[in-house]
């Protein structure tokens, strides 16, 4: 506990040394290889977070943000499980597929935002498959792995018993592969964000995103501040549920003692 205690001092103290130089070199107007004469300081910052917090608007952006992002995250890790397993386990499905998903993987979700916008109806639909997009690969691609790497022995066993392959799906595939998913959902949700932002930034009319580029081109850098710092709470705090949620599905798995230093 002592030892807790006095990590959380640490990160503490790095949050609050890094916003005490932020106030320095802003309030001073330091002009040194960077230019911090343009940014606003913490005051302002905090002035416009509170003018902020006082309207709907910033309730409602908040919304569709988290609207957009849980429903494309969510749609990605039954899809990216569900093809990970099928990829890891079948050769057929290995012929038909991979080849295509190996094709469109390198390409950023950021860059389907133009035919996202012709092959949906409506922006709202393509910024969810945006998101869907950049959530899928690292969740299918971690899922696969973790198929593949799982020992055969442990199938071997369940069918010797006479299990069948509903049995060794359910009680050997997908318990054994929940660390690897854990892993690639964690990816998969800090990826999530950064291209939801974006397409809100190109294409939508409500979110996060869509107000920090809008005050961007006002020339509104405080609030452009606010977006930030609101973007990245947003993703620590969705990534720290994601995480929270590994740790408690995998419980039953034998876990080292963590070094204090």
């Amino acid at each position: 506990m002592r030892g807790q205690g006095r990590s959380r001092l640490v990160r503490a103290g790095s949050v609050l040394a890094a916003a005490g130089l932020w106030q320095a070199l802003t309030a001073t107007d330091a002009r040194l290889w960077l230019r911090f004469d343009r940014l606003p300081t913490l005051d302002e910052i905090a002035a416009e977070a509170a003018g902020q917090l006082a309207t709907p608007v910033f309730a409602l952006d908040l919304a569709q943000s988290l609207i957009r992002i849980l429903t494309g995250f969510g749609l990605a890790t039954l899809a990216g499980i569900a093809a990970g397993v099928a990829l890891g386990r079948s050769a057929r499905t290995r012929d038909v597929l991979l080849p295509l998903l190996e094709a469109v993987r390198p390409i950023p979700a950021i860059a389907l935002v133009p035919v996202a916008i012709l092959l949906f109806p409506t922006d709202e639909q393509g910024i969810v498959f945006i998101t869907f997009a950049a959530a899928f690969f690292p969740i299918v691609v971690s899922t696969r792995h973790a198929v593949r790497a799982l020992p055969t022995l442990w199938e071997d066993a369940v069918r010797t018993l006479g299990g069948g392959g509903r049995h060794v799906l359910w009680h050997v595939v997908l318990p054994g592969i929940l660390p690897g998913v854990v892993g690639g959902l964690s990816v998969g949700m800090g990826v999530a964000w950064i291209c939801v932002i974006s397409a809100e930034m190109i294409s939508g009319e409500f979110g996060v995103g869509y107000r920090t580029w809008q005050s961007y081109t006002l020339v509104d850098y405080p609030a452009v501040i606010v977006g930030m710092v609101t973007i990245g709470l947003l993703g620590w705090l969705t990534s720290a549920a994601v995480e929270l949620a590994g740790r408690r599905i995998t419980r039953w798995l034998p876990r080292g003692e963590r070094s204090t230093t």
